[in-house]
């Protein structure tokens, strides 16, 4: 209804007013508060200022804006971020150096870019008081660079001057690409010929990894490299500009560097909300240099201490590996077992428990002769089987001891004879692991004296949590495929083929389980929240590279090709659920009593362009999904066509309609129409025939 509409810009008549309402049902959408923005690597993609490169002589070419000409990709991707995510409280933003090496007393640690003699307008690339001659210049493949380059020192500033503005609270995430081109040369501190291309950070090691012959782990020699890498950089050797921050220490390229890089460039900027000093690096922290002492683990706690001094405000911690936050148990014979990282955590310099949680939910197969599908669940998708996952199954209850016992679904209790304390070996045990005293075990006997952690002193964090959108992701949340990498893989028991709707599932089922202290999320005795912040669940990952630009302009951005099954968020976390869209299309034309549990799928958008019945607005959806409508005890169900279904009929239950007809009719229909699995059958004699 209006009322005292002015009709002047109308010609003074009544108008015809047509209306388009939107509305949201998207469940997974809801449960993110916190998410990483991604990539890491981009010039000038975190840039809220339109920069073009120089392409030829009066010729330029977009370097941020492939969107919009007056609007860079970064300003529309966030518009989308918070367009989509309603909730949104907090963006960690990765900002990534390169690794040349995987040993780390060879490696050095430096800002690059994807071309030394690319000459660009709008802004200057410069990084750590250097400009783009004396970067170093990413690798290529098939002569096209492999990363893009670190964001430039003025571009960053002005996202988290962005981030701010949008009411968004921000964690600075420094993070290590390990630029390890194919076909190198380097000798490979595992044992094979050469190291493996583009590997992940985690493998930066010693010179010979622990378990190699000749492995300086336990030795003073482990110490001197992890020197190397770490490097000698100070605080006071930082000066911030008005466009970067200067360096004036010693000639080295290191880890220090990087960290206290980015410590005064978030100072500059007015502070961050939080802070990492690193992340994933699980081959360093276990380094040793004698049977009990992690060298890496003291430069940790030495760069903690000294950004809380640059940035006092924020909270600051190291995001460790999911197989790493819990302590060291090297597989070498001795029974040692060692919470290194608990100096980190028990240190006043660090304010939580960084975990980038990528531990398995299901073991899932094919078919419906494997274990968690005998045990009576229907589908992946299901979300109290997701759940049970969190805190469950592998790396909970059992464990597989190689890769044959997985093949088989032999399964390994997980157990501590010696001290009755299974959690110490449980990664996915973080309730006990934060309630209990930590009590090393050198040689594999525990020391009377505990660790410096404090029971409930400090809540975790999820500074990463996702699932590629792969079939069956949630097998092996971790894994990623990219052709270029040593890493490339699927999760076990996976075909390969894409699949947002696990993804999705995946969201849903983590941000519910952990949003409310109860049970299994206990509040603190110490600090009176509970153990896992609810709102710092960093999902993995919305891309600044506008959607659905990226993916599509491979032309551009060649990793768009690993879009389709990565862990990427951007065009996806809008997808309605589609039992959820059933659920409230019911709802709308008052059918309150009806069970979507067995729908699973996921839609886009749907349209109701015209004042219709239900059962039109529910029609085309239900034909276009095979989805069947059943009364049942005065409820609606929903189930689709391919549901398994299994039951046995014993010859006396079967009843002859006619005495000219025979008890079984076979009819042929198409594929769509069938169930997945129909198992009707009757039993005479001991045999079963179906």
């Amino acid at each position: 209804m209006f009322e005292r509409l002015p009709l002047a810009e109308f010609g003074n008549r009544i108008p015809q007013l047509a209306f388009e309402v939107f509305r949201t049902g998207n469940a997974a959408a809801a449960e993110v508060k916190a998410i990483s923005i991604i990539p890491g690597s981009t010039e000038f993609g975190y840039d809220t200022k339109v920069v073009q490169r120089l392409v030829s002589p009066g010729a330029y070419a977009a370097e941020n804006a492939h969107v919009a000409a007056e609007r860079t990709d970064w300003t529309i991707a966030m518009e989308q971020l918070q367009g989509t995510a309603k909730n949104l409280d907090m963006a960690s933003l990765v900002v990534a150096w390169f690794g040349t090496d995987l040993r780390c007393g060879a490696c050095e640690i430096r800002p690059g870019v994807d071309n030394l003699a690319k000459t660009t307008i709008g802004a200057t690339w410069k990084v750590s008081g250097i400009g783009r001659a004396a970067a170093h210049e990413v690798s290529k493949v098939a002569g096209v660079p492999a990363y893009g380059g670190t964001p430039s020192d003025d571009s960053v500033k002005r996202a988290i001057a962005d981030l701010k503005a949008r009411g968004l609270k921000v964690m600075f995430y420094p993070f290590v690409l390990m630029d390890v081109a194919q076909g190198n040369a380097l000798p490979d501190p595992y044992g094979a010929a050469a190291q493996g291309a583009y590997p992940w950070r985690g493998r930066l090691t010693a010179s010979l990894a622990p378990g190699q012959m000749g492995t300086p782990d336990k030795t003073a020699a482990a110490e001197t490299e992890l020197s190397s890498f770490v490097g000698t950089a100070l605080p006071s050797h930082f000066t911030a500009t008005t466009d970067s921050v200067t360096y004036s220490g010693p000639a080295q390229w290191s880890y220090r560097r990087m960290i206290l890089h980015y410590a005064k460039l978030c100072a500059a900027t007015g502070g961050v909300d939080a802070f990492l000093i690193g992340s994933e690096l699980r081959g360093l922290t276990t380094l040793r240099s004698a049977p009990a002492t992690y060298p890496f683990v003291t430069s940790l706690l030495a760069l903690a201490a000294e950004v809380k001094v640059i940035l006092p405000a924020a909270k600051i911690s190291y995001a460790a590996d999911w197989s790493e936050y819990f302590g060291h148990q090297p597989q070498d014979g001795t029974g040692d077992v060692h919470f290194h990282l608990d100096p980190l955590w028990a240190s006043s310099s660090v304010d939580f428990i960084g975990i980038d949680n990528y531990m398995p939910l299901t073991d899932w197969r094919d078919g419906d002769a494997h274990l968690d599908a005998q045990a009576g669940t229907a589908s992946i998708y299901d979300l109290d089987y997701l759940q049970s996952g969190i805190a469950g199954g592998e790396g909970f209850d059992w464990y597989y001891a190689d890769a044959a016992a997985r093949e088989s679904q032999t399964r390994a209790a997980i157990t501590d004879g010696a001290y009755g304390k299974p959690w110490v070996f449980r990664p996915k045990d973080l309730k006990n692991w934060w309630q209990q005293q930590h009590f090393d075990r050198p040689g594999g006997v525990e020391s009377p004296t505990p660790t410096a952690w404090l029971p409930q002193a400090k809540p975790f964090w999820f500074t990463e949590l996702g699932c590629p959108a792969i079939d069956k992701g949630s097998n092996g949340p971790n894994v990623f495929f990219d052709a270029k990498s040593s890493e490339s893989a699927v999760p076990y028991g996976s075909g390969g083929e894409a699949d947002d709707l696990i993804q999705h599932r995946y969201v849903q089922a983590q941000g519910s389980y952990w949003s409310q202290p109860g049970l299994h999320n206990p509040l603190s005795a110490v600090y009176g929240a509970a153990m896992v912040e609810p709102s710092r669940l960093f999902y993995w990952a919305w891309d600044a590279r506008p959607y659905p630009a990226f993916p599509v302009r491979t032309d551009i951005w060649g990793d768009g090709v690993n879009f389709a099954r990565g862990h990427w968020l951007n065009g996806r976390l809008g997808a309605v659920d589609l039992g959820g869209l059933v659920a409230a299309l019911c709802q709308r034309f008052g059918l309150a009593d009806v069970d979507v549990t067995a729908v699973s799928g996921l839609v886009d958008g749907f349209l109701l362009d015209r004042p219709m019945s239900g059962r039109d607005a529910l029609q085309n959806l239900l034909q276009v999904f095979s989805i069947d409508a059943v009364e049942s005890a005065g409820a609606l169900i929903f189930r689709p066509r391919n549901s398994p279904l299994t039951q046995s009929i014993s010859k006396s239950e079967l009843v002859e309609f006619a005495v000219d007809r025979p008890v079984f009719l076979e009819t042929r229909a198409q594929e769509t129409d069938l169930p997945r699995s129909v198992r009707i059958g009757y039993v005479e004699s001991g045999l079963e025939y179906r």
